[in-house]
């Protein structure tokens, strides 16, 4: 097969566009009745991976079925994985604080501004930041190195983002850890070892859709926009604002790397580290 089909990944925007804003529409309305619009979180992964199920019945016949099916299981694995751990780590606990500050702006009903504000963008979102899954399952071309090294971008993304996220639940489980700082595990080597493996999967997925160079330029916006939300945007930023004024934290800041994991640093004149 030859030819990168154009045509069929075109006809793929409106559709998975559908399939993204069909899961954020179904848990609009879920939030709506329990009131806590937090389980737009869970809607995140499992918005990606409709989104990657509708790409593989549709690109039958345009891509490599291996690369297709890849892809799929990729996408689903991490997007699936992400939305159970958002529910667990949710459970009991009321509003987010993000969106208790985004919705007290609401000049009229709170309904229809979250609406608008959370569940819209995220699914606009979504479908952007989803185009090397869908240029990916329309590559024709056979898998090949970029493909396999895409697979070990995107696995040690998974280890960074599942490990930390079981390493942090694991300290907060603990009553004695309440209004501490995590710094151990992979927390020690970068503050934010679960969005550094967000990172590490989307390119892993950009470097699966790079079969072609036709499928890298289709793609491209993908991983850079995820790199500038996850360091300069909503993740990194918002999150290091609210820990700014915990006890530790400034000490903890100063030794720990931001994102790039790296051992952590021993302070000038401190043989221990003290508690946090």
């Amino acid at each position: 097969m030859s030819g990168f089909p154009w045509a069929g990944l075109a006809a793929n925007l409106a559709p998975a566009a559908g399939a993204a804003f069909a899961v954020m529409l179904t848990v609009f309305v879920l939030a709506t009745v329990r009131g806590t619009h937090r389980l737009v979180d869970v809607a995140w992964g499992l918005a990606f991976t409709a989104v990657a199920v509708v790409t593989y019945v549709l690109s039958a016949g345009h891509g490599d079925d291996t690369r297709r099916l890849l892809v799929t299981v990729a996408t689903a694995v991490w997007g699936v994985r992400l939305a159970a751990h958002i529910a667990r780590r949710g459970r009991g606990h009321g509003e987010d604080p993000r969106y208790e500050h985004i919705l007290g702006k609401a000049p009229g009903n709170r309904t229809l501004y979250a609406f608008r504000m959370v569940y819209l963008l995220q699914g606009t979102l979504v479908w952007i930041i989803s185009l090397p899954v869908q240029a990916a399952q329309y590559a024709p071309a056979p898998v090949g190195p970029l493909t396999f090294a895409g697979i070990a971008v995107w696995a040690t993304g998974l280890f960074f983002e599942a490990v930390g996220d079981y390493q942090l639940a694991r300290f907060k489980a603990d009553p004695g850890h309440a209004r501490r700082v995590m710094d151990r595990g992979l927390w020690s080597w970068t503050r934010h070892p679960n969005y550094f493996g967000d990172f590490l999967v989307w390119w892993g997925l950009f470097l699966m859709a790079c079969g072609s160079w036709q499928g890298a330029v289709a793609s491209l916006v993908s991983p850079v926009l995820m790199s500038v939300l996850l360091i300069r945007g909503s993740g990194k930023r918002l999150l290091e604002a609210h820990m700014s004024g915990r006890p530790g934290y400034a000490q903890y800041v100063a030794r720990t790397s931001g994102f790039f994991p790296r051992p952590p640093r021993r302070p000038a004149g401190h043989g221990v580290r003290g508690p946090r």
